[in-house]
């Protein structure tokens, strides 16, 4: 089996699980993404291979001077233009060709590839393989995701695959859950649900948190992995959380230097990278950017959830949880220390908030198993 992901955390991440289980079922398993990457999955313990570009590798191909920069300052329906054409014909392109050569040398039974790396299903199809999709949340067709669609179908006619159906028709493994997941998507799309199970770089735990007096609240503070301009949303954000009587943990993740926070209140703690999959079950609140592995994370651990979006997906993500009765969102404007203090002081006590948040993390609990999932994949290329 070849799984195969875009070189992001948010994309990679949500296959590890059936990698892992489809390893320890006794199938051989190669994973192909970006070499950044690639250490991670030999500790891991997968065999690596190089396929595609990252996507920050993907934007300065199509930007002169700092990527970042030119996609913050873009309007609306130039970025759009460009997200559409790194996401649906940049990084498919990169990604199809290096995994055309792949198949040359060792061509595999089955290619699972990750729902955004349309390159995967491509490579696949032309090349007459079976392929599953693999998602990682709640199907967005929303905002940018339109464009990113509508440049992924036109890219798929040219190569003559036309089905319209999600992931062109192929198998798709669904780590969200159905009360949550898009009805579209939902009533169109070959699913194989999988219980999301979450996946970390080993790491052990922050200090106290296992052994922490469950008394006293813990609330998580995450803006996730992306490289967007977060200090300011940060900023607001612990200075709110930071007067409930509460224990607050913030995971500044890879792209914000946790000094240039300043200093904080003793009750907040910083780290730049926190085992997340670990830590959620020990947490009572959390407050996020609407990342899908968090927020699928949060349902399954049983914590309710303030989303604040920042971009992409996220928004349509702090939607589901707003209808669920799972947590609430505060967006753009609205994030500010006093509304992020008086929401998520409501969210720690709201009965009704808890009634709901059990409710999903048991519907996550009875979906299938990674290993039960492997079975599903084995009748996929066994025809």
């Amino acid at each position: 089996m070849l799984f195969t992901a875009l070189g992001a955390h948010g994309h990679l991440y949500p296959l590890m699980p059936l990698a892992v289980a489809a390893r320890e079922a006794g199938h051989h398993v190669v994973f192909a993404t970006a070499e950044d990457f690639h250490a991670t999955l030999g500790k891991a313990g997968f065999e690596p291979a190089k396929a595609g570009l990252t996507i920050g590798e993907a934007f300065a191909t199509q930007i002169s001077g700092d990527p970042r920069q030119a996609r913050e300052e873009a309007p609306p329906e130039v970025l759009n233009a460009l997200i559409g054409k790194v996401f649906g014909r940049v990084m498919p392109d990169a990604f199809a060709a290096d995994l055309r050569a792949l198949f040359e040398q060792n061509r595999p039974d089955l290619v699972v590839y990750e729902f955004g790396n349309a390159g995967g299903a491509f490579a696949a199809m032309t090349a007459g393989i079976p392929a599953v999709g693999h998602g990682f949340g709640r199907v967005s067709r929303d905002g940018q995701m339109i464009e990113i669609e509508r440049v992924m179908q036109e890219h798929a006619a040219e190569l003559g695959i036309t089905d319209d159906r999600p992931s062109w028709g192929n198998p798709v493994v669904d780590i969200c859950p159905p009360s949550v997941q898009a009805p579209d998507f939902l009533a169109r799309a070959r699913r194989l649900p999988l219980r999301p199970v979450g996946w970390s770089d080993a790491g052990d735990l922050p200090d106290g948190v296992a052994d922490r007096d469950r008394g006293r609240p813990l609330v998580y503070l995450t803006l996730g992995t992306s490289p967007m301009s977060q200090a300011a949303v940060f900023t607001s954000a612990i200075t709110g959380l930071s007067g409930l009587d509460a224990d607050v943990l913030v995971a500044t993740g890879p792209s914000l230097d946790p000094a240039s926070l300043g200093e904080v209140p003793p009750n907040v703690r910083l780290e730049s990278w926190v085992a997340q999959s670990a830590l959620l079950p020990h947490v009572d609140l959390v407050v996020h950017h609407g990342g899908s592995g968090t927020t699928l994370g949060a349902f399954s651990a049983g914590a309710p959830q303030l989303v604040l979006p920042q971009g992409a997906d996220q928004f349509t993500n702090a939607e589901a949880v707003l209808a669920s009765g799972t947590g609430t969102r505060l967006l753009g404007d609205e994030v500010t220390a006093e509304s992020v203090h008086e929401t998520a002081a409501r969210l720690l006590t709201d009965s009704t908030v808890a009634d709901a948040v059990r409710g999903v993390a048991a519907e996550v609990a009875g979906m299938p198993s990674p290993a039960e999932v492997v079975q599903g994949l084995v009748s996929v290329y066994d025809g």
